[in-house]
C-alpha cells in the first residue's frame, strides 16, 4: 500500500482505487506529485520529470506543508511566531518511517485500525520546530487519512498561529466547491459553486461543527455528477472551529488546507512539547460523488463509528419531547410506555425535565439528580414500567452546559465560560461549563456515572442545546486564551471517550439542538445522530439527501413525529413519514396515545417493515436517484453489497398534472443481475433499469413510494 523509491525519493500510497504520491525535492522539499486513480511506483520518475516546478517558484511548488514568509505566497499551513515575533518558516525532509497500523493521536477521534501509515518527519530552517506529516491508507479504501504533529524541540516557548492539519496542491483544472450549509432545522444543504481565483474558505467560529457550515468540502472536477466524474472530498474528524480552505493560484492550481480554525487560536508550545493536530479523511473518486459518499460511508463504519455498536441492530425509539415537552408526571409517561410496548416500539427514552427543578428550560443544568416532585417515585418506577412491557429505558442528559438557576452554579459560579465584569451571552437560557478546566471534566463525569450506575439505563441522548461565546476560561493564563477553543474540544472528547468506556453496553447517541454537531469526530463516540429537529416529511428529504454527502444513513436518527409538524406546521402523510425516517436509525417523536387505530396500525406495520430492510441501513450502498433540490422527487435507494437485494424510497412533493411519465434510472444494480419489483409485479434484468428506467409514480402533495427489489431466482 506505501512504497519508497530510493531512485526518486518518492512515496506512493495506494488505497482500493486511488493513489497519492509525493516526492523529497532536490532542494530537500518534499512536495505533492499526485493525487488520483491508481498508478504505479514506476510512474513516479515520469511525474517528477514532468513537473517543472523549479526551486525559486515558491508560490507554485506543491509543497505537502506550507510555510511562511519565504516566497509562497499562498496561505500556510502553519505559523509558529519565536520569542523574537519572527515567524517565517519553511521545512525541509530529515527522516521517514512506514509502519502498520494508525498513529496514535492522542486525546482527539481518530481511524481506528489497520491500514499503513507513513509518518514524514520535516524540520523549520528557522527554528527549532519539527512537523511530523501522517498519512495513513487501506487497501479497501478510497480514503487517505493525515494530520502533522508539531514538536517543539527547542528550550524556548513558540506561540502556533496556525496549525492546519494537512496541506494538498492539485494541478490546474476547472473546479467546483461543494459545501454543506444551513441552520437550525434547515442543516447540511449542499451548495455547488464555481471555484475562482483566490481563498474559498468555510468554516465555524462557535465551538462546535455547527448548523451553518459541516466540517466538509467537496472539490468537483468539471464534468462531475452524482454518478459520474471525478471528485475529491475534504471531511475533519473534529467537532470543534474548523476551517477548510480552496486556493486557487495565479496558475490554475489549487491548494486545500484544513484543521482548527486560526482565527483567535494561539498555541503555547513549550520546549518539548507536541502539538497533535485533527485528522483529515480524503477521498477521491471516480465515480461522481455518489462514489466519494459510499467510500466516506465504508470508511466510517468501519474507521470510525463505535464497533460494538455500528452494524448492531438500532434501537426503535419513542421520545417523550414532542408529546410532553417539559409537562410530565409518572402518568403520562406510564401511558406513553403501555403504548409504544403495544406497537412494537423496543425502548422509550424520557427526554428534558427529569432532573433537579426542571420544569422549563431557564433552571437546573447541572443539578444531575432525580426530580422527585414531578417522578413521585424517581426514575425507578418508570424503568419498571418499561420492563414490565419488554421496553429498554433510556435518558436525556445535556452534560456540558449548566443553568444561572442551580444548584451548582450557585455553588461553582465561575465554572461557567465567562468573564468576569462582562454581561456573559446565553442561549436556550444557559451557559456552557468550562470544559477546559479537569475538575469540571471529572464533576459531570461523576455526577452523570452516578445515574448510569444507579439505574438500568441502555440508551443515553447526550444534548448540546447552544454553542460558545466569550471563548474566554478564568483558568488559563493571558497568553493562553487563544488555546480556548480547541481545548474545550478536548475536554468534550475526555467526557466522551471516559463515559463511553466506562459504560460500554450503553447506546450514546448525540445531539446538538438537532444537528448542530453532526462531523465524523461526533461519530467516534455516538453510533448515530439526532439529525435535525426538522422531522417534517418534506423537509426531512433535503436534510438527510445533503446529510449523506459524506456520512452513513446509518448514522442519521430519523424519527416519525406528528401533524401539524411543530417545526413547518406542515400536513404530511403518515406514510410518507414513515417512509422518509426509515432511510436511517429510526423511531417515533409523537404522542403515542393521541395516533387513531389507522395510525396505530401504521406503526406496527412501519415497525415490521424497517426490521426487513435494517441490514441495509447498517450495511447496504447509498444511490441518491432523485435530488430533491432539483426536480418534484426525492428518491434513494439502499443496495446490498452483493447487489441481491434493493430498497427504494421516494416521494413526490406536488401534485402536478403535467409532471409525469418521467424515468427514473436505477443506478446500483448489477447489470448482469435479473430482478424482480415486488410492489410493481415488474422483473427486468439489471442493465434495463439502469439504462430504461422505471416511471415515477403519480402521487398526491407529499406522497411516497416504497420498492421492495430482489435478484430474481
Amino acid at each position: 500500500m506505501i512504497k519508497f523509491d530510493e531512485t526518486t525519493n518518492g512515496f506512493l500510497l495506494s488505497g482500493k482505487n486511488f493513489s497519492y504520491a509525493a516526492y523529497v525535492n532536490g532542494e530537500g522539499c518534499l512536495q505533492n506529485l499526485y493525487f488520483g486513480k491508481k498508478i504505479e511506483l514506476e510512474d513516479l520518475g515520469y511525474l517528477i520529470s514532468r513537473g517543472g516546478n523549479r526551486a525559486s517558484d515558491a508560490d507554485k511548488i506543491p509543497f505537502e506543508y506550507g510555510g511562511y514568509g519565504r516566497g509562497d505566497y499562498r496561505e500556510p499551513t502553519i505559523v509558529a511566531e519565536r520569542k523574537d515575533g519572527a515567524a517565517m518558516s519553511g521545512f525541509c525532509y530529515v527522516s521517514h518511517k512506514i509502519c502498520d497500523g494508525v498513529p496514535e493521536v492522542q486525546g482527539l477521534p481518530h481511524a481506528r485500525s489497520g491500514g499503513q501509515t507513513l509518518s514524514v518527519t520535516l524540520k523549520d530552517y528557522f527554528s527549532d520546530i519539527l512537523v511530523i506529516l501522517n498519512y495513513t491508507v487501506w487497501e479497501d479504501s478510497d480514503v487517505i487519512v493525515r494530520n502533522a504533529e508539531i514538536v517543539n524541540t527547542g528550550k524556548e516557548p513558540v506561540t502556533l498561529k496556525k496549525a492546519f492539519s494537512f496541506c494538498a496542491d492539485l494541478p490546474e483544472r476547472e473546479y467546483s466547491v461543494l459545501r454543506l450549509y444551513g441552520s437550525w432545522a434547515k442543516e447540511r444543504y449542499p451548495e455547488v459553486t464555481k471555484l475562482g481565483r483566490g481563498v474559498t474558505r468555510i468554516q465555524s467560529l462557535r465551538g462546535a461543527s455547527s448548523h451553518q457550515m459541516n466540517p466538509f468540502m467537496g472539490i468537483l472536477c468539471e464534468s462531475c455528477t452524482e454518478n459520474e466524474g471525478e471528485c475529491y472530498g475534504v471531511q475533519l474528524i473534529y467537532s470543534g472551529s474548523f476551517a477548510i480552505t480552496a486556493e486557487v493560484n495565479y496558475n490554475g492550481t489549487l491548494r486545500l488546507q484544513g484543521g482548527i480554525n486560526d482565527l483567535n487560536f494561539g498555541w503555547k508550545l513549550c520546549g518539548g512539547e507536541r502539538l497533535i493536530t485533527p485528522q483529515a479523511a480524503l477521498c477521491f473518486s471516480c465515480e461522481g460523488l455518489g462514489g466519494m459518499s459510499r467510500a466516506y460511508a465504508d470508511f466510517l463504519r468501519e474507521r470510525i463509528i463505535n464497533p460494538n455498536f455500528v452494524y448492531g441492530r438500532r434501537p426503535i425509539v419513542v421520545n417523550n419531547w414532542e408529546a410532553t415537552y417539559f409537562d410530565f408526571d409518572d402518568e403520562k409517561l406510564f401511558s406513553l410506555i403501555d403504548e409504544a410496548a403495544a406497537l412494537g416500539i423496543d425502548t422509550f427514552v424520557l427526554d428534558d425535565g427529569w432532573f433537579g427543578k426542571r420544569n422549563d428550560d431557564k433552571s437546573s443544568l447541572g443539578d444531575w439528580f432525580v426530580n422527585t416532585d414531578k417522578l413521585k417515585g424517581g426514575l425507578k418506577p418508570v424503568i419498571e414500567r418499561c420492563k414490565k412491557n419488554g421496553l429498554k429505558f433510556g435518558l436525556w442528559f445535556e452534560p456540558e452546559m449548566i443553568s444561572e438557576d442551580s444548584d451548582l452554579y450557585r455553588a461553582h459560579p465561575d465554572w461557567a465560560v465567562k468573564k468576569e465584569g462582562v454581561e456573559p451571552v446565553r442561549g436556550r437560557n444557559q451557559l456552557v461549563l468550562d470544559l477546559t478546566r479537569g475538575e469540571v471534566v471529572e464533576y459531570v463525569f461523576n455526577a452523570v456515572s452516578e445515574i448510569l450506575t444507579e439505574y438500568e439505563i441502555s440508551y443515553v441522548k447526550w444534548d448540546f442545546n447552544r454553542t460558545l461565546t466569550e471563548f474566554y476560561s478564568a483558568r488559563l493564563p493571558a497568553d493562553r486564551q487563544g488555546e480556548f477553543a480547541h481545548r474545550y474540544v478536548l475536554g468534550f472528547y475526555d467526557l466522551a471517550e471516559r463515559l463511553t468506556a466506562k459504560f460500554p453496553n450503553v447506546f450514546f447517541e448525540g445531539c446538538a439542538g438537532g444537528g448542530g454537531r453532526f462531523d465524523a469526530g461526533a461519530l467516534y463516540y455516538f453510533a448515530q445522530i439526532w439529525t435535525s429537529d426538522d422531522t417534517d416529511g418534506l423537509e426531512r428529504t433535503k436534510i438527510q439527501w445533503g446529510t449523506a454527502t459524506c456520512y452513513p444513513v446509518s448514522g442519521m436518527s430519523c424519527h416519525v413525529s406528528a401533524c401539524p409538524n411543530h417545526q413547518t406546521q406542515r400536513i404530511t402523510p403518515f406514510e410518507t413519514r414513515g417512509a422518509i425516517a426509515s432511510l436511517g436509525a429510526t423511531g417515533y417523536e409523537l404522542d403515542l396515545t393521541k395516533l387513531t387505530e389507522e395510525e396505530k396500525q401504521n406503526v406496527k406495520e412501519q415497525i415490521k417493515a424497517y426490521r426487513q430492510i435494517d441490514d441495509l441501513v447498517l450495511k447496504g450502498d447509498l444511490y441518491r436517484l432523485s435530488n430533491p433540490f432539483e426536480s418534484n422527487y426525492f428518491c434513494e435507494m439502499l443496495v446490498a453489497k452483493d447487489k441481491a437485494r434493493a430498497y427504494v424510497v421516494g416521494e413526490r412533493f406536488r401534485g402536478d398534472p403535467c409532471d409525469y411519465d418521467r424515468i427514473l434510472k436505477l443506478y446500483g444494480l448489477d447489470e448482469n443481475k435479473t430482478y424482480r419489483i415486488t410492489e410493481l409485479n415488474l422483473t427486468a434484468s439489471g442493465k434495463a433499469l439502469l439504462n430504461a428506467g422505471v416511471l415515477f409514480p403519480r402521487l398526491p402533495d407529499c406522497g411516497s413510494w416504497i420498492w421492495h427489489i430482489e435478484e430474481a431466482k
